[in-house]
């Protein structure tokens, strides 16, 4: 009897949302603000946005730890490992799954070293998890192809715009991509290689280092992707220190000095062709090809940057006793001392962080480590003197005539 009443009620006045009614406050995505983090939800609607939570947990996770889809499948409530301390100030976190491929039926047990943002994305997907027991399989079988397009569509609905998301382009995306771009990123950096070999629990090294054994097979591919991707890094590299110049801020290091005189060889050969040709406007790519024979010798180290010129001047070759090697041991570089080496403001909060974690070390030292103490005061004042030596070096002529 009272269906009728009650459908024509619902017509007139709807449903009121029960979820999320009086939703807490959070930072916009793009900074405009502070805005509630959903407007009201059905039922319906708050099981979709766990869906589209527990997707964003799984791209995380194999963004930025490799994982593969059956790994990922592996997961299980708990699976977060401790929180170890080894040194104080750095923290180590570790979440457990199964290696499937390559193994015996069942697969075997392991443990991969993660970064904070994928710890936390298991934690949340732990706590969005319908039955949360201690065991259960935390994503279970998924299809990866369907709940991304289902993210993607979120994103750019106005529910994702509301949040100030930037738009996902309608680019194919898989977990096996997402695996392979990590691998490219860990390639191509000191020692990354062997990091990646372990890290993406691959058998053999050969499988990781360059993919090269085979011309024109899928090893020589990756290599000359990773090639191509350092070629294009140390471009986009030289040509923001170039901008650094043209505004002032100048280079340090032992190195300074020859790369101020390139900077001011290309930045003269511009001016000579605007005078020339007083219509032409230099454009990025005309810098680029003045640039680029001096990005070929780009290498990047933890600290510094190194200007591979001249092996006879490399430190590193000369205390390996290698002094014609082709590379640097960008290991071993000791940019201090290297005349190759120069110090940007982007390698700063490295030597900050270096100077602050001595100054520790120092303070913990007795009175009778004289020897330790004596080595630790040196490595503090060089990390000191490299300090002021990019901040000095960081003074634009704006901020010198303030």
């Amino acid at each position: 009897m009272l269906r009728g009443p009650l459908q024509e009620a619902v017509a007139l006045v709807g449903v009121g949302k029960q979820f999320a009614g009086d939703a807490a406050e959070v930072p916009a995505a793009d900074g405009s603000g502070m805005l509630p983090w959903t407007l009201p939800l059905h039922r319906s609607q708050a099981v979709a946005l766990i869906g589209f939570v527990r997707t964003a947990a799984i791209i995380v996770l194999a963004a930025v730890s490799g994982m593969r889809a059956s790994e990922l499948m592996e997961l299980r409530v708990g699976c977060r490992r401790p929180i170890e301390e080894p040194i104080p100030g750095m923290r180590r976190l570790r979440i457990a799954s199964k290696v499937v491929k390559g193994q015996p039926l069942g697969g075997t047990d392991d443990e991969w070293v993660v970064i904070e943002p994928a710890y936390q994305a298991v934690e949340l997907a732990e706590q969005l998890h319908e039955d949360p027991q201690h065991g259960a399989l935390l994503f279970g079988r998924f299809s990866f192809y369907f709940r991304y397009i289902w993210f993607r569509n979120w994103i750019n609905s106005p529910a994702g715009q509301r949040l100030g998301l930037a738009p996902i382009p309608e680019w194919p995306v898989t977990l096996r991509a997402l695996r392979r771009t990590l691998a490219l990123e860990m390639a191509y950096r000191p020692g990354g290689v062997l990091a990646a070999k372990i890290h993406l629990k691959h058998i053999a090294v050969a499988t990781t280092e360059g993919y090269a054994s085979r011309p024109g097979g899928a090893q020589a591919e990756l290599l000359a992707e990773v090639n191509k991707h350092e070629a294009d890094r140390n471009l986009e590299l030289i040509l923001a220190e170039f901008r650094n110049y043209q505004q002032g801020i100048l280079p340090a290091g032992p190195a300074a000095r020859d790369l101020t005189a390139f900077f001011a060889s290309v930045d003269a050969t511009l001016d000579t062709k605007v005078l020339a040709a007083p219509k032409t406007h230099n454009n990025d790519r005309d810098i680029l090809n003045l640039l680029s024979k001096r990005a070929k010798v780009l290498h990047l180290g933890a600290a510094n940057y190194c200007w591979f010129t001249d092996p006879s001047r490399a430190l590193c070759l000369r205390l390996a006793g290698t002094p014609t090697a082709e590379r640097p041991l960008i290991g071993m570089c000791d940019s201090a001392r290297c005349p190759q080496a120069t110090h940007h403001p982007c390698h700063r909060p490295v030597w900050a962080e270096h100077a602050d974690r001595t100054e520790t070390f120092l303070g913990q030292l007795g009175s009778t480590r004289k020897t330790e103490r004596s080595r630790l005061q040196a490595d503090h004042d060089r990390a000191l003197r490299v300090i002021a030596e990019i901040d000095a070096a960081s003074i634009t002529d704006t901020e010198e005539s303030a």
